[in-house]
């Protein structure tokens, strides 16, 4: 990274003076270069010459001055020629890549404690000891954003989502696997959860129209401090994981929108198979057929309400209590009381999350 960080600068530099002006690393090979051919080549005289000691030091008739680290400098610039003009471009570049390095190795310390801190991979202790030395604004809202590839068509979601939040200061971007891409976003406080699922969906539509690469996204609640991250990256994991098992369809899910599916998701397997066992006393759900399961989604989908579902599913009233009849029958439930259909819509879940989940031995 810091030999391309250098380059573009001294590319940019290149301009402003006729001399070959360049960049040598601690064992004198040059990384960057005004002349690119140079690239490489390795200047025997900088460590004999003492470069590295900090001071403007005149080497085979050029020009150098360290920075970097102030003990030990692991960079130095080189102007050819050993006037008063070479010292003085030595020394103004010199502070402007070490400027520059600086910046770049706080962007990538700040990236790296956020990772530490969401993937809990740091001391609470230390988490506000390193935030004071980076700078890191503690009081700001932030929300984390769990983006999945499912299809990646050979295109980096990382670089797009980088492009896509170019504000580094304020948001970051965190490779977690080899599918999963973290985005930490600053957001105003009280931020409305619904304005959040349309930045999820603008980045799944970004994906999907621009780079045919499909992905879904879980989102985590909003929080203050640095030690929540940690907190809503759980979050937004969780929302992955039940939307898998329960919300199949969709690519946005929210934390704050998963019901009673995150208390399903959270029962232990033993749990769940009891309370089946305890629900359907009279059969088993596997009896019901793949009709009488979409009737009884739909009857759910229209609030229990049997003229609107016998309407939407285009059969008359008396076929549909027909149906609900005989599920009764079945399973011992009416449908049509509310205290029962919570019952039943709770065990097709529990269900559902049962067959989804691997057996344990």
């Amino acid at each position: 990274m810091p030999n391309r960080l250098f380059q573009g600068v001294i590319n940019q530099m290149r301009e402003a003076t006729d001399r070959i002006i360049g960049v040598v690393d601690e064992g004198g090979s040059v990384i960057a270069c005004s002349e690119l051919g140079l690239i490489g080549d390795v200047r025997k005289g900088v460590i004999a010459g003492g470069v590295f000691n900090g001071s403007l030091i005149c080497v085979d008739s050029a020009t150098y001055k360290a920075f970097g680290d102030s003990v030990h400098p692991e960079y130095a610039v080189f102007v050819d020629g050993t006037d008063e003009i070479s010292r003085n471009f030595a020394g103004i570049i010199a502070i402007a890549l070490d400027q520059i390095k600086q910046n770049n190795d706080e962007k990538f310390d700040r990236s790296n404690f956020v990772k530490n801190v969401i993937l809990d991979n740091i001391l609470p202790g230390d988490i506000y000891i390193k935030s004071r030395e980076l700078r890191f604004n503690n009081d700001a809202s932030r929300v984390v954003f769990l983006i999945r590839a499912l299809k990646s068509n050979d295109v980096s979601v990382f670089d797009i989502i980088q492009n896509f939040f170019p504000d580094k200061t304020k948001d970051f971007v965190i490779n977690i696997n080899e599918s999963d891409i973290a985005l930490i976003k600053e957001v105003r406080p009280n931020v409305d959860s619904k304005d959040l699922e349309k930045l999820a969906q603008s980045i799944c539509d970004t994906l999907s129209s621009e780079f045919y690469c499909t992905g879904v996204v879980g989102i985590g609640t909003c929080v203050t401090g640095i030690k929540e991250l940690a907190k809503s990256f759980k979050e937004a994991q969780v929302a992955l994981e039940v939307g898998k098992v329960f919300d199949t369809e969709r690519s946005i899910i929210s934390y704050e929108n998963l019901g009673i599916a995150r208390l399903i998701y959270q029962l232990p397997t033993t749990l769940c198979e009891m309370f089946l066992r305890e629900v359907f006393k009279k059969g088993s759900i596997d009896s019901l057929d793949q009709e009488t399961l979409f009737t009884i989604q739909k009857f759910f989908e229209n609030n229990l309400n049997v003229s609107e579902t016998s309407r939407k599913l285009f059969v008359h009233r008396n076929t549909l209590v027909y149906r609900l009849e005989k599920i009764k029958k079945l399973t011992g439930l009416d449908l049509r009381e509310f205290d029962d259909a919570i019952v039943f819509k709770v065990a097709l879940m529990v269900n559902k999350y049962l067959d989804s989940t691997p057996v344990k031995y």
